[in-house]
C-alpha cells in the first residue's frame, strides 16, 4: 500500500479515525460526527494511504481494527485531548456560559442528585443545558465513546483511563404500607424472605447489591411483581401486604402511608462520579464536577441530621 505525505493529516481526520474505532461502524461514526458516510469513507481511505495499513477489516457483519489502527488511535487520543484543552476558553464564567453537558445516570442518581444540581445551575449558570443520558449498565462505554461527559453510578469501573470521585454512601431498606402486618415486627431474614416482594429490577442487566448478599446465603425472594423503576413503588405498595427493597435515599422521598424499616441485607454501596482525560482539564467541567460534589456533600449532611 503506497504511502502519501503524513503531514497532510489533520486533527479532524484523527477524530474521524477514533470515532470509527469506538463505534465500530462507519455509519454510526457519521451520525456521531454529523457527517456524511461518504466523508467518513474518504477520510479513512486517506488515512489508510498515509499509514500504509488497512486500519479496519471486515469480520462477519461488522468491522474490526487492525493492531496498527489500535496503536494509532491510542496515540492520537492523547493529542486530540490536548488540542481540545488548548481550544477551551482559559477562564470559565458560569453566569454567561451557554455550554451543553451530557451526564449519564439512572433513576437513582436523578432522584437524589439532580434536584440540587438543577437548583445550583439555575442560580449560578442558567445558560448551561444539561442532557441527561440513560446509562443502564453501559455508562463506562458511554464515557469512552464521548457520548457523555460525566457518569454518575454505583457501579465500579476497574479499567484504567477514568477519573473518579466518590460522592456519598447509601444502603438498602425495606418499605411497605403502614397497615402491613410486618410494619410492627422486626424484619428478620426469615420474615424478609417469606414476604411478598415488589422487586425493582431497574431494567437491563443491573442487579441490586442486596440480591448478591441474598444469593451468597442461598436465599431467594418470593416475587409478587417485578418493575423496572421505583418511581411508582409507593402507589403499588399502598393497601397491600407487599414489601420492597430500595436505597434509603429513595425511601426518604416516599410519603403517605409508606414507611421504611431496616433491611436484613443492607448491602452498603458508594455513588461515584467518573470522567475521562477528554474532559479532565475542561474549565467548565471542572467547575461542574465541583458543584456536583458540593451537592452530594450537602445531601450526605442532610441525611446525617435527619438520623
Amino acid at each position: 500500500m503506497k504511502k502519501s505525505d503524513p503531514y497532510s493529516i489533520d486533527f479532524a481526520a484523527l477524530r474521524t479515525l477514533r470515532a470509527v474505532y469506538e463505534c465500530r461502524s462507519f455509519s454510526l461514526a457519521a451520525e456521531r460526527l454529523d457527517l456524511g458516510q461518504s466523508t467518513i469513507s474518504y477520510t479513512i481511505d486517506r488515512l489508510r494511504t498515509v499509514f500504509g495499513d488497512p486500519l479496519f477489516v471486515r469480520q462477519g457483519s461488522g468491522i474490526v481494527a487492525t493492531d496498527r489502527c489500535i496503536s494509532i488511535v491510542g496515540a492520537a487520543g492523547g493529542m486530540l485531548e490536548e488540542f481540545t484543552g488548548l481550544i477551551e476558553p482559559p477562564v470559565f464564567d458560569p453566569a454567561t456560559s451557554t455550554a451543553s453537558v451530557s451526564i449519564a445516570s439512572n433513576y437513582y442518581e436523578r432522584a437524589t442528585l439532580l434536584p440540587l444540581l438543577l437548583k445550583t445551575l439555575r442560580q449560578k449558570a442558567p445558560g448551561i443545558h444539561l442532557n441527561m443520558v440513560q446509562s443502564l449498565t453501559e455508562g463506562e462505554q458511554s464515557l469512552r465513546r464521548g457520548d457523555s461527559d460525566i457518569l454518575l453510578s454505583p457501579m465500579t469501573i476497574k479499567e484504567s483511563g477514568f477519573f473518579k470521585r466518590s460522592l456519598f454512601t447509601d444502603h438498602y431498606v425495606c418499605i411497605m404500607c403502614k397497615q402491613n402486618p410486618l410494619a410492627s415486627q422486626t424484619m428478620t431474614e426469615q420474615r424478609y424472605v417469606n414476604a411478598n416482594h415488589a422487586l425493582v429490577t431497574y431494567g437491563d442487566n443491573w442487579r441490586s447489591f442486596y440480591l448478591g448478599e441474598l444469593e451468597g446465603k442461598g436465599l431467594e425472594l418470593n416475587r409478587s411483581i417485578s418493575i423496572p423503576s421505583p418511581a411508582d413503588i409507593g402507589m403499588l405498595l399502598a393497601g397491600t401486604d407487599m414489601i420492597s427493597t430500595v436505597p434509603s435515599r429513595i425511601a426518604d422521598k416516599l410519603s403517605g402511608d409508606i414507611i421504611s424499616v431496616a433491611c436484613p441485607f443492607p448491602a452498603p454501596f458508594n455513588l461515584d462520579m467518573y470522567w475521562t482525560s477528554r474532559t479532565h482539564e475542561s474549565a467548565m467541567l471542572v467547575w461542574l464536577r465541583k458543584q456536583i460534589a458540593r451537592n452530594a456533600a450537602e445531601l450526605a449532611s442532610q441525611q446525617q441530621i435527619s438520623i
